[in-house]
């Protein structure tokens, strides 16, 4: 357990539930308010066969995006629960940069319901052990924790882990981004046996070009995974992907 959680829980004690993305009273925990509610683009289908990129209308369940008929993922999909915009980036800055730590349970809830239904594992993706020690805690673990509390499906942490620290890669094209996280990622001793047939659900905050999610997915499905979903609280679409 993260050494700031007993007193998170104590300012949850004294502190009345305010809204995730602008700190107004609400009645209840993890509750927007209606303004910042209102404002989620909350996903879902219809989307693309094979990265679950959202499609403005229903083309058919085998239906691809162009982007997968050029470059096919190593991922099955990546579901998210919201799209990014102001109240979305708002709730991850939250959790990443200000350790609010209750926004990792927030965003848990909202993510609950893309869990696939077939799912065996959540593996977090890791940080680097140099960033955990700045920041004090990885917040795609937190959220995978509160996603196994609310499906019963087990988190384990340990089992892929960031062996190569990577450059920001806000700024780079999907070339250097993909080259920046090549060899960052590798199994720990054993992992293989835990990974052998299973559908692993890869957890994280946002997702943005991909490059990250790629790397993840392909250790785990060398591993032996059957298949990787990603699973995220916000995806960036469109162009903004590569910003």
């Amino acid at each position: 357990m993260h050494a700031l959680a007993p007193l998170a829980r104590l300012a949850d004690l004294a502190l009345p539930p305010r809204c995730p993305g602008c700190g107004t009273i609400t009645g209840a925990d993890h509750r927007f308010c209606v303004a910042c509610w209102g404002s989620l683009r909350f996903l879902g289908p219809p989307w693309c066969a094979k990265c679950h990129a959202p499609f403005d209308y229903d083309r058919g369940s085998d239906a691809v995006c162009v982007q997968c008929m050029e470059h096919p993922p190593v991922h099955d999909g990546v579901r998210a629960a919201v799209a990014y915009g102001d109240v979305a980036r708002g709730v991850a800055l939250k959790l990443k940069y200000s350790g609010r730590l209750a926004c990792a349970e927030t965003m848990a809830r909202a993510m609950t319901r893309m869990m696939p239904t077939n799912a065996d594992l959540l593996v977090p993706v890791p940080l680097h052990r140099w960033r955990i020690w700045s920041r004090g805690f990885n917040q795609a673990a937190l959220i995978a924790q509160g996603l196994s509390r609310a499906s019963g499906v087990p988190a384990d942490a340990e089992l892929l882990r960031r062996v190569k620290a990577t450059p920001v890669l806000r700024g780079l094209d999907a070339r250097g981004r993909a080259k920046a996280v090549a060899g960052a990622f590798a199994l720990a001793p054993g992992a293989k046996d835990r990974l052998k047939g299973r559908t692993v659900v890869l957890v994280d905050d946002v997702h943005t070009s991909g490059a990250t999610g790629e790397a993840c997915a392909r250790v785990l499905k060398r591993g032996g995974a059957a298949s990787v979903i990603l699973l995220c609280w916000a995806r960036v679409l469109g162009d903004e992907a590569l910003d």
